[in-house]
């Protein structure tokens, strides 16, 4: 695997964990992220430490973006020392990253008119199955794109699907973290109603994650609201900023999501009470802080 080399642009909660294991697999890597120190221990295991988005792309076969969103991902593309401008001709570009569909669909026309393809392939799995090498990855693009780079998203992954052309990916996505999104905001109203009702919270949880609502992101997401542990699994700005592309996107289908603006407006509370950076199970804390009647 070591003659694919890879550019990888973003190490957060989950680019960290994909760096990770593309070094585990061999191949020779490229990270540029923001705050250059964040590279040092990947560097440090062998990969190279670019200092642009540009500079990561040069010479890679395949260059993958994992970042916050549709403006960091326009600026690590398109921006001064861009990715795209610097691409090897014949080189697979790959978006993970959560962005809007009318975003995935403007990088696929500056690409194509490079004379390169994308592919938007966000994943599903937070912190943990990043780091496990254990994500699905939702792909749009053409069948040729995905089997070349088939092996490099193989490396960090349980399960790879395409879903057909550009864009696909992108939209899966978000109907994905919409619903999560909304089970969780209506996890933390249930939690903070228990919570003040007298029931065994505990008991309580037991009767839930068992019953019809249970499932993996319940009794995740419970347990951390029920401990206050907001170590960063999924960070809860990033959930607001998702409810709200996929808002828009449903929008172009004459759907609109009602429960996407109610629970996206507990998650902009949240954030504008400091938990911004936290995981998005603290967005429990604004309705615990409540008032009681």
């Amino acid at each position: 695997m070591a003659q694919i080399s890879v550019a990888l642009l973003g190490l957060g909660t989950m680019g960290s964990g994909m760096a990770g294991n593309l070094l585990k697999a061999g191949f020779t890597l490229a990270i540029y992220n923001r705050t250059p120190s964040k590279v040092e221990p990947f560097v440090a295991q062998g990969a190279r430490l670019a200092l642009t988005p540009a500079d990561a792309a040069r010479g890679a076969s395949v260059i993958l973006s994992m970042l916050s969103d549709d403006t960091a991902s326009r600026e690590a593309w398109t921006g001064e020392d861009g990715a795209l401008a610097a691409a090897d001709a014949g080189a697979i570009l790959i978006e993970c990253s959560t962005l809007s569909p009318a975003w995935i669909a403007e990088l696929a026309g500056l690409a194509s008119a490079r004379g390169l393809e994308l592919l938007d392939a966000p994943v599903t799995g937070s912190r943990t199955q990043a780091e496990a090498g254990q994500l699905s990855f939702l792909v749009g693009g053409s069948e040729k794109a995905m089997d070349e780079a088939t092996p490099v998203l193989q490396a960090m992954s349980k399960e790879i699907v395409h879903l057909g052309p550009t864009g696909s990916g992108s939209k899966m996505k978000l109907i994905n973290n919409f619903l999560c999104g909304v089970q969780v905001a209506s996890l933390a109203e249930g939690m903070a109603w228990i919570e003040r009702s007298g029931i065994d919270r505990d008991k309580a949880l037991g009767i839930l994650k068992a019953g019809a609502p249970g499932n993996p992101l319940l009794a995740g997401v419970s347990a951390r609201m029920a401990n206050r542990d907001y170590a960063v699994n999924f960070v809860l700005k990033l959930m607001a900023k998702d409810l709200q592309y996929a808002h828009d996107e449903a929008a172009t289908t004459g759907i609109d999501l009602t429960t996407a603006t109610n629970a996206q407006a507990l998650f902009t509370v949240a954030t504008e009470q400091g938990y911004a950076e936290k995981d998005m199970s603290s967005v429990v804390e604004p309705l615990r802080a409540l008032p009681k009647p």
